[in-house]
């Protein structure tokens, strides 16, 4: 079931078209990573889901229903550039956004002690915001984000600033309000994230669409049929050129009878073939296709459509 769609979403700035006839569809309950270049069109997309500004044309559909004022009050968003009234303190100030967002003042500050407690800033809750390090007002602003507890929820590039470790329990967090119900669109520049959290992308690149899908699916759909293997009672290595439909990318000995080798397979070879192949060589101690990087799609796609203009 499609959570949030976008038909034919079109918005131009003066003489620069940011978005040219963009549909989405986002799957209810589901991580959605928004992919793409910087000026590829990403913030004016989120922009216009939360009724910042409007389409020129095209229609945005939640839950069902076209878009209206009143699903401002199910949206949580978490912009790039975001900031804190400096002199307020903590409390005092998360309360007021929370009201801000509908949330009666004592089911707040209820709700607000309890993710206090979870990302461990209780004692920061009478501190004036100027005293919290970067990383400690970015988490303040991710819990007013969600304190509404809203179906759709926005994070665009949410990691930033933040140690290995806070991005961790970000990360578990996201992961978490995901199973509890919301629907999430996230955008960001990480790929590495992209591959741990999201359910499925869509990659945007001058306003246009030109990827969307799971990323389970388009991972398998950008395969290069290589293959990592790791052999052992190996003697003196692959040597000379193999044999056709087969093709040596890399090649590493890792002592003088142990070996590890990146094969490409041309596509009409099967698995069995390429065991049947190696058997002769060792004992194949592993054996796995090793699948494009989400990382290795994005610079593919984009150097793809640089060509095609």
């Amino acid at each position: 079931m499609q959570f949030i769609h976008i038909q034919h979403v079109t918005k131009a700035y003066a003489n620069h078209l940011a978005l040219d006839k963009v549909s989405l569809s986002v799957p209810k309950q589901t991580i959605y990573g928004l992919l793409g270049p910087n000026g590829a069109g990403k913030t004016s997309l989120i922009r216009i889901i939360n009724q910042i500004t409007a389409p020129d044309s095209g229609e945005v559909f939640i839950d069902g229903e076209k878009l209206q004022p009143k699903h401002i009050a199910h949206i949580g968003y978490l912009p790039e550039e975001r900031g804190l009234y400096k002199k307020m303190k903590v409390g005092e100030q998360a309360i007021y956004l929370a009201q801000l967002k509908g949330v009666d003042k004592k089911i707040a500050e209820k709700r607000l002690k309890l993710w206090f407690e979870r990302f461990e800033i209780t004692g920061w809750w009478n501190r004036k915001v100027e005293e919290l390090s970067k990383g400690m007002q970015q988490k303040i602003q991710f819990v007013v984000t969600v304190i509404h507890e809203p179906k759709l929820l926005i994070f665009d590039e949410p990691f930033s600033g933040f140690d290995p470790i806070n991005v961790n329990i970000l990360k578990e967090e996201i992961l978490r309000l995901r199973e509890e119900g919301a629907t999430i669109i996230f955008s960001t520049h990480n790929m590495s994230s992209v591959e741990e959290l999201c359910d499925n992308i869509a990659l945007i690149d001058n306003g246009i669409k030109i990827l969307e899908g799971s990323v389970k699916e388009i991972k398998q759909q950008y395969r290069t049929n290589t293959f990592e293997v790791h052999l052992t009672g190996v003697s003196g290595g692959f040597e000379g050129p193999l044999p056709n439909g087969f093709q040596l990318i890399t090649k590493t000995m890792l002592s003088p009878d142990e070996i590890s080798a990146s094969i490409r397979c041309e596509q009409h070879v099967k698995a069995n073939d390429l065991l049947e192949f190696l058997m002769p060589y060792g004992q194949i101690v592993s054996y796995k296709e090793v699948l494009p990087s989400m990382h290795d799609i994005f610079i593919q796609q984009i150097e793809s459509q640089k060509n095609k203009n």
